[in-house]
C-alpha cells in the first residue's frame, strides 16, 4: 500500500489552482520523478476540474486510484494511491487536511494562491504518516488487530487438533466441569450432529 501524492487545490469559476502539494516519489527512478510529479499534478487538476462542488469520487488510472473531495466552497483535495490503499482512509485524510487548511489559510488567498505563496507545511507530514493506514487511522488499526487475533485463534485451535486431542476427550477428562455441564455438552453435541454438512 502506497500514497504517492497529496494535493490541495481551489476550484474557481474558470480555473483550478494548485495551492499546495506533497509527493512521495521514492518508488520511481531518479530520472522519472519529475515526469511523474508533473503527471500527478496534471491529473489532480483535471479530476478537480471535472468534479462537481460537494462531491467525492475515486478515479482509476492504470494501477493508481485518484481520490478527490471537492467541498462546496471550492476547496479540493486529491490523494493518488495504489489500488491496495483503502479508499475510506484516503477520504478521512482529505477531510482532515481540508479542514485544517481552511482554518490556517485565509479564504481570500485561495483564488490567487500557488504552492510558492501559500504557507501550509503539514502536507509532507500527513503524506508520511498515512503511508501505513493501520498506524494513521484508528478504525483500520482496530480491524487489523481483530484480523490478527482471529488468525491467532484459528492457529491455536488447529494446533490443538494437530496434537490428536479431541474436545470430547478433554470434556470427559475434565475435573472442572460438573456432571450437569458434561451432560449438557453431550446432549448439545448430539443435537448439533444432525446438522453437519457432508
Amino acid at each position: 500500500m502506497k500514497l504517492y501524492s497529496l494535493s490541495v487545490l481551489y476550484k474557481g469559476d474558470s480555473k483550478v489552482h494548485l495551492l499546495k502539494a506533497a509527493y512521495d516519489l521514492s518508488s520511481f527512478s531518479f530520472f522519472q520523478r519529475t515526469s511523474f510529479q508533473e503527471f500527478m499534478t496534471f491529473t489532480s487538476q483535471l479530476i478537480v476540474e471535472r468534479s462537481e462542488l460537494g462531491s467525492r469520487a475515486s478515479v482509476k488510472e492504470r494501477e493508481y486510484l485518484c481520490h478527490v473531495y471537492v467541498r462546496n466552497d471550492g476547496l479540493a483535495g486529491v490523494v493518488i494511491a495504489d489500488n491496495e490503499y483503502p479508499p475510506r482512509v484516503c477520504f478521512t485524510l482529505l477531510e482532515k487536511v481540508l479542514d485544517e487548511f481552511s482554518s490556517q489559510v485565509s479564504r481570500i488567498d485561495w483564488p490567487s494562491g500557488s504552492p510558492s505563496t501559500i504557507t501550509y507545511e503539514a502536507l509532507d507530514g500527513y503524506l508520511s504518516k498515512y503511508q501505513n493506514p493501520r498506524e494513521a487511522d484508528a478504525l483500520t488499526k482496530v480491524q487489523a488487530e481483530l484480523d490478527e487475533t482471529k488468525i491467532i485463534l484459528h492457529n491455536t485451535m488447529e494446533s490443538l487438533l494437530e496434537r490428536g486431542e479431541k474436545l470430547d476427550d478433554l470434556v470427559a477428562k475434565s475435573e472442572v466441569l460438573g456432571l450437569h455441564s458434561k451432560h449438557f455438552y453431550k446432549t448439545a453435541r448430539k443435537q448439533n450432529s444432525c446438522c453437519k454438512i457432508m
